[in-house]
């Protein structure tokens, strides 16, 4: 393991919880987001590279090809970033670490201010009992769902399987 990978892992630890399951995220972060090592337009014509790493910086060009161990390095970097939002958004809500798992794969595709416009998801995951079965509904009552559809449809049946 190295010393990316055992970082990221030691911040998926909450306060709720033991851990989020660090490579359970990342090979869901990797099949669903793939692999090109050149810039690319993704579903909404944004420019993206690598797996899934919208292109805001001003460095990269198009039609160069990328090293996969560098792009390996901006994904960890990615993400890191997806869980640090993940435990600030969920550090109130008392829900299971797979309900995080999903929310942390959705910020890491949306953002965390996309995932924010969830309101009655984040409705649901603040009662108590969590209803998973309701934030899965709102998951896939979404623009995201028509605009993913497989990708919302699995991480909705695993948001609904969280509790």
């Amino acid at each position: 393991m190295d010393t990316r990978t055992s970082i990221a892992r030691t911040t998926c630890k909450g306060r709720h919880s033991k851990s989020m399951n660090y490579d359970k995220l990342l090979q869901s972060v990797k099949k669903h987001e793939g692999f090109r090592d050149v810039v690319y337009r993704d579903t909404l014509n944004k420019r993206t590279v690598g797996f899934g790493h919208l292109c805001v910086e001003d460095h990269w060009e198009d039609g160069k090809k990328y090293d996969k161990e560098y792009l390996e390095e901006i994904l960890e970097k990615d993400l890191q970033s997806a869980v640090n939002q993940t435990h600030e958004m969920c550090k109130d809500l008392k829900i299971s670490d797979d309900a995080k798992t999903v929310i942390c794969e959705q910020i890491f595709q949306l953002g965390g201010r996309g995932v924010s416009k969830f309101r009655k998801m984040w409705a649901a995951l603040r009662e108590d009992p969590p209803n998973y079965f309701e934030a899965h509904v709102q998951m896939l009552d979404s623009r995201w769902a028509k605009q993913t559809p497989a990708r919302a449809t699995e991480m909705a049946e695993q948001m609904q399987n969280a509790g």
